[in-house]
């Protein structure tokens, strides 16, 4: 499954991952790698809880990106 991933560096230069698709799903690491590493351990964590409690889980996205020069 695929989920959007958000990062972002904050003021003491930790990187913070948040998955928008599934609430209070947020990691960190003093890497973009270790945050990205962090977030994946975190997102099978709150799938494998969602199972556990019979809840849905959110689909996986299916999206692209694209460029464009300014």
């Amino acid at each position: 499954m695929k989920y959007r991933v958000l990062i972002e560096q904050d003021e003491d230069g930790m990187f913070i991952a948040e998955v928008p698709s599934l609430p209070g799903c947020i990691s960190q690491g003093k890497t973009r790698t270790e945050a990205i590493k962090n977030i994946q351990e975190a997102i099978e964590a709150y799938i494998e809880s969602l199972k556990d409690h019979n809840e849905p889980i959110p689909p996986s996205i299916d999206e692209e990106i694209v460029e464009v020069v300014v």
